[in-house]
């Protein structure tokens, strides 16, 4: 998959230091994998949701929501939001 961008996982990290660790494994594994359906997405990582156009992982043991949008065909995967548990349980995905 092709990550656009990576920069929004850096800034995350940046602002919560004890996930750089966590979203850079995801990183390593999303830019690797070949995705063509939520399927395959869970097939690597079963916790993942899909909630609207959009897939929902939970990134360091389910204290933190990482929010992408990818599109199978293309094999683009958008950052769309990091986000506490918290945050994504207040609607802070819909900003």
């Amino acid at each position: 998959m092709h990550v656009i961008s990576r920069k929004r996982l850096l800034e995350a990290a940046l602002e919560h230091g004890d996930l750089y660790a966590p979203l850079d494994a995801w990183y390593r594994i999303a830019k690797n994998a070949e995705w063509l359906s939520l399927n395959d997405v869970r097939n690597v990582c079963p916790s993942a949701d899909g909630v609207g156009k959009y897939t929902v992982f939970n990134i360091k043991g389910n204290a933190f929501r990482l929010i992408v949008e990818i599109n199978y065909r293309t094999g683009r995967l958008y950052i769309r939001h990091v986000l506490t548990h918290a945050a994504y349980d207040r609607g802070g995905s819909k900003r």
